[in-house]
């Protein structure tokens, strides 16, 4: 029965992918895989390029979604991509729809599931978890995410600073995903929050890659040199 299955493909190792991610991604008709333009490629996709059947000639189809903050702009892109992932569903092919980490944590997947359930209540909508980048990033640097009755803070961006702040006051770790752009700005607000300056700090980018990027230090020891201006960044502050 043709279905589809939204899978999280880890933070960039092959290696971490599931057997259950395995299996599907060899079982479907079609790949499917989101990249910011046409002429861009799929961080994805080239995460699980290696393990992909070319004897198969399995369709890749790649859904663009720009990257910007106008949240029209944001919905029309979940709608369409959601619309041609329903249409092909419908004309009887088993379809996978790949991303970055888990497919429930800040992922364009939640979106369009979302869309999908409410326009196609019938179909078989199946989801394979992923491991997130905090986690393969915890084991790397061999610091605990969290322990005892500590408090972890997940921030996925760092526009509102102020925000950050108040969070930090209340935390024991803090998770800043995503924007190694912002970096820099948050020092001095975890400082002005109360962590101390022998607060464990651990940065990374392009994690399971070969570019992989890891460093770790004190709080009072980060200088420009060992911030990272990388969007595919991990930043972990904790407490000691």
């Amino acid at each position: 029965m043709p279905g589809l299955i939204g899978i999280g493909v880890g933070p960039g190792d092959v290696e971490l992918l599931t057997v259950k991610a395995v299996k599907a991604i060899h079982n479907a008709d079609i790949i499917m895989c989101p990249a910011s333009k046409e002429d861009r490629p799929s961080i994805a996709l080239s995460i699980i390029e290696s393990i992909i059947d070319k004897s198969k000639n399995q369709e890749i189809i790649k859904l663009i979604f720009p990257m910007t903050k106008d949240k029209d702009i944001l919905e029309a892109s979940w709608k369409r991509n959601a619309k041609i992932m329903a249409e092909t569903v419908l004309k009887g092919k088993n379809v996978v729809y790949i991303t970055i980490g888990d497919p429930y944590l800040y992922s364009t997947w939640i979106y369009m599931h979302r869309d999908l359930k409410e326009k196609y209540p019938d179909m078989d909508i199946s989801v394979v978890p992923g491991i997130v980048s905090i986690f393969s990033f915890a084991s790397k640097v061999g610091i605990s995410v969290a322990e005892g009755a500590e408090k972890v803070a997940i921030i996925p961006s760092c526009y509102d600073l102020s925000s950050v702040k108040e969070i930090a006051k209340y935390s024991e770790s803090m998770i800043f995903l995503k924007d190694g752009r912002y970096f820099d700005q948050v020092i001095e607000v975890l400082k002005e929050a109360g962590f101390p300056d022998n607060s464990l700090f651990a940065i990374g980018q392009d994690l399971g890659t070969d570019n992989e990027i890891i460093r770790t230090m004190t709080l009072g020891e980060v200088n420009d040199d060992t911030l990272t201006t990388k969007y595919f960044s991990i930043l972990v502050v904790k407490r000691v």
